[in-house]
């Protein structure tokens, strides 16, 4: 790393930096659009002149609900440079749940889609008059909303941004709310920079580097994608839907070098009719991350992409990254495959616990528990809600940022964190702890299987019994006992699924993380679920 790099203390000090070196060199892309760092800069200080017009303060929140990543990303400069604060929020939510987040957030602004004006409206209608957050759309006036650029376009492109400290807030993202209502998770200038720092380092990732970002706003893994560009001076690809054949075809287009995927995704891709037509020599690096990833998805986007590989484990509330399974990990696998079975070790400056959930003892080294998180980038509060911020830290905060508990189960093995699931996904029976993501690993490897998820169903004997649900291959006809039998061959029957329910998709929110939640409810209604 630079001497400058490492003198940047928040995210607008390597703006300054790239606007002096290099100012017309191209930072983000978005279909025929392209935006230079000067350009970058003068835009974000009209929207900021613009929020100061309109009384943002400092700690203010501001709303984006965009597919847009590069409008989306200005806003957040802008609010950086006025002192308030930039909430991403999940598009594709319900009305109500929309209005419960931008209000829960008081935002002052909200900048949307024309498609998403609906929330919006919802939101303004539980608002008192003089409440009400200004409204702007981000590709043209729409429900009586100015067009953003409209909104902004007319103040002038100089600001003096007011003073920022490390530990102030950055950005406010929303839990996904899998159990009880979404949380603002509020991340630091500090546990941002360590992010980008830890990232480029271990990712290669440099001033040359071409990021395709394909994920939605609103996830935290394509705002520090974003934040990686603007940190080293490379460029952003950015792709407001993503499209498996679109995005394939871009890679050589575009000349993408890195780039950060969930594990559904590679599997979309992998779908695709001309994947094995393109051209991915200049691909260096793909991540992955977010959920679970089978061992045939994993090993058949290595064969396809023939470029480095590296999973991340993180979560919103760790500004992204806890764990790498590196590169040479990913390469030593040819020896080790029990190593794809891993999320890696601690990385930046992390340090990671297996703890017993209900005594908080630490449990030996191959013990399974509820990990714990020790790092600077452990997010500022839970916004609104000291318990809930309280309750996320038992042993209170230290100078690397406090134990935070995580909520996922997993054990460590020769330094390498192996995650089962999430505490609320174990499933007891019989007094056996079961993890479904080992199961799930066997069930995908099964020809037929196009996808599937296990789950614990009730049962009168066991408490809880494993099922199946399980997406076939177009054309395929297996049947529920021959299933069953194929996975009893092949692990303990206790694990083995009982019973096999066959769906037409499984539910996944944005990301494509699977919402077990919305599985379990048909089977659990009415009754109370031995793990919560």
């Amino acid at each position: 790393m630079d001497t400058a790099e490492a003198k940047d203390q928040t995210l607008l000090d390597a703006l300054v930096r790239h606007v002096k070196a290099k100012p017309d060199a191209v930072a983000y892309q978005s279909g025929t659009t392209q935006l230079t760092f000067k350009e970058l800069d003068r835009k974000s200080n009209q929207i900021a002149n613009a929020l100061v017009a309109m009384q943002v303060q400092p700690g203010d929140r501001v709303a984006s609900l965009t597919k847009y990543q590069v409008e989306c990303f200005l806003l957040t400069l802008a609010a950086c440079k006025v002192g308030a604060v930039c909430m991403p929020v999940n598009w594709r939510l319900a009305p109500d749940e929309l209005a419960y987040i931008m209000g829960h957030g008081q935002a002052k602004l909200v900048m949307a889609d024309a498609g998403f004006m609906a929330g919006v409206a919802k939101f303004q209608s539980t608002e008192a008059p003089a409440a009400r957050a200004t409204v702007v759309c981000t590709e043209g006036p729409a429900d009586g909303a100015a067009g953003f650029t409209a909104w902004y376009e007319g103040f002038s492109d100089q600001f003096k941004t007011v003073a920022i400290q490390a530990d102030d807030a950055a950005l406010q993202l929303y839990s996904s709310g899998t159990t009880g209502l979404p949380k603002g998770v509020v991340l630091t200038h500090r546990g941002l920079m360590s992010t980008n720092r830890t990232v480029s380092e271990d990712w290669h990732f440099g001033a040359d580097g071409v990021l395709g970002n394909p994920l939605p706003t609103f996830h935290v893994a394509c705002q520090t994608m974003l934040l990686l560009t603007l940190f080293k001076g490379g460029k952003t690809v950015a792709y407001p839907d993503f499209d498996p054949a679109a995005f394939l075809a871009g890679i050589s287009k575009n000349g993408i070098t890195h780039s950060f995927v969930v594990p559904a995704m590679l599997m979309f891709m992998l779908q695709s009719p001309d994947g094995k037509k393109n051209d991915y020599s200049c691909l260096k690096l793909i991540a992955y991350g977010g959920s679970p990833i089978s061992d045939r998805v994993l090993e058949e986007s290595m064969a396809l992409f023939q470029c480095d590989f590296l999973q991340v484990y993180g979560l919103t509330e760790v500004s992204g990254p806890a764990t790498f399974l590196n590169q040479q990990d990913h390469r030593d696998a040819a020896q080790r495959p029990d190593l794809l079975r891993s999320a890696g070790r601690p990385i930046g400056g992390a340090r990671l616990r297996i703890v017993n959930p209900v005594t908080r003892e630490d449990v030996p080294e191959g013990g399974s528990g509820e990990v714990w998180l020790e790092t600077i980038r452990n997010f500022k509060e839970y916004w609104r809600d000291p318990k809930a911020t309280e309750q996320a830290f038992p042993e209170g905060r230290n100078a690397q940022g406090g134990w935070f508990k995580t909520g996922d189960g997993g054990y460590v093995k020769d330094g390498y964190l192996y995650i089962h699931d999430r505490i609320k996904d174990m499933i007891i029976s019989g007094g056996e702890n079961i993890y479904p993501a080992e199961i799930e690993n066997l069930l995908m490897r099964h020809p037929d299987v196009a996808d599937g998820a296990i789950i614990g169903v009730p049962d009168a004997t066991w408490g809880e019994a494993v099922k199946a649900c399980v997406v076939l291959k177009p054309g395929a006809t297996l049947t529920e006992q021959a299933l069953i039998d194929w996975m009893r061959e092949r692990m303990a029957h206790f694990k083995c699924p009982k019973s096999v329910d066959f769906v037409d998709a499984m539910p996944r929110n944005p990301t494509g993380k699977l919402l077990k939640r919305v599985l379990r409810e048909p089977y659990w209604q009415g009754q109370q679920r031995a793990v919560s």
